[in-house]
């Protein structure tokens, strides 16, 4: 917890006076005042994402624009391919992809999303990494980009089964977008960056907005009784079912992609023979982890009892001895399901589906076993 004096130095997005009318109970979150909660509480909020619509507040995340000097956005994603493993040429104008930096050992240093909105890149980065991304981005790409951090703009992310009949109201086009499309379009009149995207593992959007307009968008959408706002709780159980990292926790700069199982993420022309494979920080290691194998990796977890096994707890092989082989990285109740989930990191060959472990939690050994992710199947449109 932040001290008074650290708590009056927080900084707030452009919503904070909204969420404090609507009751939301306000906590420190990397660097912000954030909502954790509002008075439905976290489980009526989880379902009520999974099940209609939730508004949540995003914009302490960071926004940053690679502008290509040459006017070429090829120019600008050829650049970005030096700190990332992901193919980011391909990206068509339109669309956009998951990627991580990644540092000289293969670790992620921050993972994010890049779009190509077809003069120029946008991308979104992590609260706690923005600044550390940004000037990661100055030092290696300021000879081919421009580099604009968009501090003007609030970020809100609509997600649920009802996001698209909530935004189609204020964009009418919003139902033809597919999963991971992206650029700008005018939301209720507002000049808005929309993605067809979120991390709740519902179908859903991101909707970048000019801070000076991000309060009248936000009422606007909860004028809609299908759309609740929704609080910090909610959107990490939410993640946490969908079988999302959390940065910070699930990965770090001591993780490689491999080993936190984002395989996926990392296409075929970046990592198989040929002038575009490598070429990015850790190129070496993360390339011999995909020719061998790592020897640890990120699963899901599922508790046999009703105890939620929590971040931190140490994972071991039998009911008792022995010394732990692995430890819990995300961990909660899982509202969709009624019962406990987490993540955690095991050695590979104690990763395979149904393998059963145990987790300490206060001196006892709780039995769960190694479980498929997401836990709740996803909703993307595709």
């Amino acid at each position: 917890m932040l001290a008074s004096d650290d708590k009056n130095s927080l900084k707030r997005t452009p919503l904070y006076d909204l969420h404090v009318s609507l009751g939301g109970k306000m906590v420190p979150f990397a660097g912000y005042d954030m909502p954790v909660q509002y008075p439905a509480g976290v489980l009526k909020e989880h379902l009520h994402t999974r099940t209609q619509a939730g508004l949540f507040d995003v914009s302490h995340m960071g926004q940053i624009a690679l502008r290509p000097k040459s006017g070429k956005v090829e120019d600008a994603a050829r650049a970005l391919e030096r700190l990332v493993p992901q193919d980011v040429v391909a990206i068509a104008p339109g669309r956009q992809r998951y990627a991580q930096f990644t540092n000289p050992d293969g670790g992620i240093l921050d993972d994010l999303m890049v779009a190509n909105f077809g003069d120029h890149l946008f991308l979104v980065v992590n609260a706690a990494c923005k600044d550390a991304d940004e000037a990661h981005l100055r030092a290696n790409l300021a000879d081919v980009c421009v580099i604009d951090s968009l501090s003007d703009r609030a970020l809100v992310a609509l997600q649920g089964p009802k996001a698209e009949a909530a935004l189609a109201k204020l964009y009418a086009a919003a139902p033809a977008m597919k999963f991971m499309d992206a650029g700008p379009h005018e939301v209720g009149g507002i000049k808005c960056f929309v993605s067809r995207s979120g991390y709740t593992g519902e179908d859903g959007f991101e909707i970048s907005v000019p801070a000076v307009d991000a309060e009248r968008l936000a009422k606007t959408l909860l004028e809609n009784p299908d759309v609740m706002p929704i609080g910090l709780g909610a959107r990490d159980s939410l993640r946490l079912e969908a079988g999302l990292c959390l940065y910070g926790h699930d990965i770090d700069t001591a993780t490689t992609p491999v080993e936190a199982a984002l395989e996926w993420s990392v296409q075929k022309s970046r990592r198989t023979g040929g002038a575009r494979a490598g070429g990015f920080p850790g190129a070496e290691k993360i390339l011999a982890h995909f020719d061998n194998g790592a020897s640890r990796r990120r699963v899901g977890l599922l508790a046999q009892g009703r105890a939620p096994v929590r971040e931190g707890a140490l994972l071991f092989a039998g009911e008792a001895g022995g010394d732990p082989i692995g430890q819990v990285t995300s961990g909660g109740f899982g509202p969709s399901l009624s019962a406990p989930v987490a993540m955690g990191y095991v050695p590979t060959a104690s990763s395979a589906l149904g393998t059963k472990l145990f987790a300490e939690v206060r001196g006892q050994r709780l039995p769960l076993a190694v479980a498929a992710m997401p836990f709740v199947k996803n909703t993307y449109k595709r």
